[in-house]
């Protein structure tokens, strides 16, 4: 199934603050995610956004409506369920 990615303006601020280094592979991966929802995709219980993808030190926050991945945070791990 291929899905369109789309980010949140708060996503798009998070990767200001992210290494270039990391970000190249957090996008390979997100990149990934339109043709395979597999890896570290894990479905989480209780908390908003409903998805997150575990890349390295990183997480990306996501949802899926209709074929549409909506980015909501692209994260560090110790900053990421404080929200």
């Amino acid at each position: 199934m291929q899905y369109t990615v789309k980010l949140k303006p708060q996503a798009i601020k998070d990767c200001k603050k992210i290494p270039k280094l990391f970000l190249k592979q957090i996008f390979e991966k997100i990149d990934a995610m339109q043709n395979d929802l597999t890896g570290n995709i894990k479905k989480l219980t209780n908390f908003t956004p409903e998805y997150r993808l575990k890349i390295g030190n990183y997480r990306v926050l996501f949802e899926i409506e209709n074929n549409i991945i909506f980015i909501y945070r692209i994260i560090h791990r110790k900053d990421a369920y404080k929200l």
